[in-house]
């Protein structure tokens, strides 16, 4: 939750993991640890021993369970009271901010509401810059359960090959072994950081058998993974984009 966040007009209260949010983001702005939510409830309960509060278990999306309380200005100020002192100062100058009814007429309290939605703005903007390369390169698979060559690849982003190819090589991903045959273009492979991070294997082919010599065979193939194609997606995409920019 935003630290700016108001309690409720009617009530005046705010919950212990909202309360836990605001300090947490004091302590991070002034370079201290943040606070776990079992611990932080230890610290309401040895507080607030005796007093009112409500108490209530939620679900959470890792389906465990976690305690909130629901808390009066006047508790979320006595546990802001146990922190360091910097902490304290700012995180009781927050509170006392939220308690002041909100005025339409007050110009000051409009420029706080505009300046809370520029922030909810902004930060909606950083999570949709954060999730939408991903989305892209989601959108390119249509099968995550198989593996493919370059060709597959290249025809699944929609770029030639040959560029593929070329880009995977300059960002040294990929690289050319030396030909054995004058002429010709020796075989791909991949480094082996990429391998390692899943992005690239190596099949071995069916043994073959040289009809002349009768010496048996086998060739290493390199395929992309489905995690694999996925990264070169993105890495198409960012090239991309920064030639867009360039132009």
């Amino acid at each position: 939750m935003n630290m700016l966040a108001q309690f409720s007009t009617n009530q005046a209260s705010m919950s212990s993991r909202d309360l836990l949010d605001l300090i947490n983001q004091v302590r991070s702005n002034l370079g201290e640890p943040l606070l776990r939510l079992n611990k932080f409830n230890e610290k309401i309960e040895d507080e607030l021993e005796g007093d009112h509060y409500t108490k209530s278990v939620v679900q959470n999306l890792n389906n465990t369970e976690s305690v909130i309380y629901e808390l009066t200005l006047d508790q979320c100020m006595l546990i802001g009271m146990r922190e360091s002192k910097a902490v304290r100062k700012n995180v009781l100058a927050i509170l006392k901010e939220k308690q002041k009814p909100f005025d339409i007429t007050n110009p000051a309290h409009l420029l706080q509401a505009i300046e809370v939605q520029a922030k909810l703005n902004i930060e909606l903007s950083e999570k949709v810059a954060v999730l939408a390369p991903k989305a892209e390169a989601l959108e390119a698979i249509a099968d995550t359960s198989n593996t493919y060559c370059l060709r597959e690849c290249a025809k699944t982003i929609g770029i030639r090959e040959s560029d593929m190819i070329q880009l995977l090589i300059d960002k040294k991903w990929i690289y050319r072994e030396p030909s054995k045959t004058p002429g010709k273009s020796g075989k791909l492979q991949p480094h082996a950081q990429f391998v390692t991070n899943k992005v690239f294997i190596n099949r071995i082919s069916p043994v073959i058998t040289n009809q002349y010599t009768g010496q048996e065979m086998v060739h290493t193939n390199m395929r992309v993974t489905a995690f694999g194609l996925t990264r070169i997606t993105g890495l198409v995409n960012k090239m991309r984009k920064a030639q867009q920019v360039a132009a």
